[in-house]
């Protein structure tokens, strides 16, 4: 007779098997091509190929692009996430909300950027923020404010950026905050609002409590995301202007695919890779910490 843990790493082993083979070993892979040279020459000649040990590491940590992107993809975190985080919240109330109509289109028109795709409407928000033919300047225009170069100016770049990106990943996390939303019980509200609660508080003290594991979901996926910034930048102004956009998977991309410097891109990769890691292991930390608090 089987034993019952036995049947379970049994069952488990498909998965187990596939998490392996296309997440464990290409990290493992990752960090080996990090210990060494390999580039275009190695790529011809395998030959060439030598064991730098932490070489190419300590040259990131003694590079400035290395740093700036790191800072541009903080920058990009720090003020993305919670303005996703915050807008998908307020969608997904908005549309469970008793007083809303038509919730079906508005629940499609939602979700609908989350399905397109990213290069094209990057190129079409492009055109929207066009210094001069641009519509967002258009509309600057009636209130008196002159034009602003938009993806030119290194100030505004990352913004827009920043913006785009709310607007095009909000509708997934609507759709699993207005779930989270639908699971809570209705009789709380109602004993709340006989005690005199007011909304504000009913949204204080049941609402975001009562949500609080799916915050953490949705914070853990948008941190994941967030992290592995490339596609709006590469189309809407390849890591320009004065590389105010150059995120750390951008520089990953040109080290490995522009410059052939795999060894290097490799190095870009794991470092993203343990940052990512950390981050989120921190706020699952802090997540089971208020928790055992409360």
């Amino acid at each position: 007779m089987i034993r019952a843990s036995t049947a379970g790493w049994m069952f488990a082993a498909p998965a187990l098997t596939v998490i392996g083979v296309f997440f464990g070993l290409p990290v493992l892979a990752a960090f080996a091509l990090s210990l060494t040279d390999f580039d275009i020459y190695a790529l011809a000649d395998m030959g060439n190929l030598r064991f730098v040990g932490l070489g190419n590491y300590a040259a990131l940590l003694q590079n400035a692009l290395f740093w700036q992107a790191l800072g541009n993809t903080m920058y990009f975190v720090v003020v993305g996430v919670p303005l996703s985080i915050a807008v998908s919240l307020g969608a997904a109330l908005l549309l469970h909300s008793k007083l809303g109509s038509f919730k079906p289109f508005f629940r499609t028109a939602y979700f609908a950027p989350v399905v397109t795709t990213v290069v094209a409407v990057a190129v079409i928000w492009r055109y929207l923020f066009h210094t001069r033919y641009g519509l967002v300047n258009w509309g600057l225009s009636w209130f008196g404010i002159d034009p602003i170069d938009w993806l030119g100016d290194p100030t505004w770049a990352m913004p827009t950026i920043i913006l785009f990106a709310v607007w095009k990943n909000f509708g997934y996390n609507m759709i699993i905050f207005l779930a989270g939303l639908q699971s809570i019980p209705e009789d709380l509200y109602e004993a709340a609002r006989i005690d005199g609660a007011s909304r504000t508080q009913q949204f204080r003290h049941i609402t975001l409590p009562q949500l609080g594991p799916v915050l953490l979901l949705v914070s853990i996926i948008t941190l994941s995301g967030y992290f592995q910034l490339f596609a709006e930048p590469y189309v809407m102004t390849r890591g320009g202007p004065m590389q105010s956009t150059v995120s750390v998977l951008y520089l990953m991309y040109e080290q490995g695919f522009m410059w052939w410097n795999l060894g290097n891109a490799s190095a870009v990769a794991f470092l993203l890779f343990v940052l990512m890691v950390t981050v989120t292991s921190g706020l699952m930390w802090f997540a089971r910490r208020k928790g055992a608090e409360s």
